[in-house]
């Protein structure tokens, strides 16, 4: 698939931030005041921009609200209703914190549920494609949670539960690079299927289908060389995992040094993610592809 920027973006961005509302919601840290308004400052900031910046890889986004109509049968409407509704129950919830140094668990509790529903149901988006078996594959939704959830401790200030969650991300990120390598083999589709014509026997491409590019070649079928794929995932897991830990759990002095490695574990971790976001699109083979000779 093209990598376009705006989906890393939004996949990367929203999901830290509902991941630190999710954590605000159960009330780590347990802030009022001003520092709560900053912690809500960020995760909406994350949250919002992510979901904004989706839609610029919409032809028309002006006609992104349309999208919430379709929620019996559309992944993409749910993932909307439950970003709306987090983000309005986490506004009420920031509202008690912020300006009346009130935690009303309940709320929050809710409010943490609907942000965790929002980040399955953005991995359901992609999990449900069997056009693309590198992502429709149970290990899917588990990256997306996984890293929301170590994303938004790491915001949250949330040392102890970090470094597992971090733990837990980075096998969920070995494994399905492992599972997303074979997936497409896996399958059972080929050229045969692509054109129809393996009951007649082993088919390959004798031509091209056209000289020129279309919009399916464009959008659909984008090859990363191999070498290349392998430095960017080690680039990813050392920013996105391996770093992070090691600023955690080096033995430091002082409060202020060690929420100066907390920021830069989470800087780490972010860079890490939208690197493993890049290749979770590029590395995505269409099976359209097949039909043009490109897998």
């Amino acid at each position: 698939m093209h990598p376009a920027p705006s989906v890393i973006i939004f996949t990367t961005l929203s999901g830290l931030g509902f991941g630190l509302l999710i954590f605000l919601g159960l009330g780590l840290p347990e802030v009022t005041g001003w520092v709560a308004f900053v912690f809500f400052a960020i995760a909406y900031a994350l949250a919002v921009g992510g979901l904004m910046a989706s839609t610029f890889h919409l032809g028309h986004p002006e006609r992104a609200t349309k999208a919430l109509t379709q929620w019996r049968s559309s992944w993409l409407s749910r993932e909307g209703w439950c970003a709306v509704i987090a983000l309005i129950i986490m506004g009420f919830y920031a509202i008690g914190a912020v300006f009346l140094g009130q935690h009303w668990g309940a709320l929050g509790l809710l409010g943490a549920l609907f942000s965790l529903a929002t980040v399955f149901t953005t991995s359901m988006i992609y999990t449900q494609l069997k056009t693309i078996p590198r992502w429709n594959l149970k290990l899917t939704p588990a990256m997306f949670l996984s890293f929301s959830l170590a994303g938004g401790a790491l915001l949250a200030g949330q040392t102890s539960i970090a470094i597992p969650l971090l733990l837990i991300a980075a096998l969920v990120q070995i494994l399905y690079w492992h599972q997303g390598d074979s997936a497409l083999a896996n399958s059972g589709t080929d050229l045969g299927t692509a054109t129809g014509l393996g009951a007649r026997g082993t088919v390959r491409a004798f031509e091209p289908p056209h000289t020129g590019t279309n919009y399916l070649l464009r959008e659909f079928v984008h090859v990363v060389g191999r070498k290349h794929a392998q430095k960017l995932r080690m680039i990813a897991f050392l920013l996105g995992f391996v770093l992070p830990l090691l600023l955690l759990v080096l033995p430091v002095g002082g409060l202020a040094l060690k929420h100066l490695f907390a920021l830069l574990a989470a800087i780490s971790h972010l860079a890490g993610v939208a690197a493993s976001r890049w290749l979770f699109f590029a590395q995505a083979e269409h099976v359209v592809g097949l039909y043009y000779g490109k897998r």
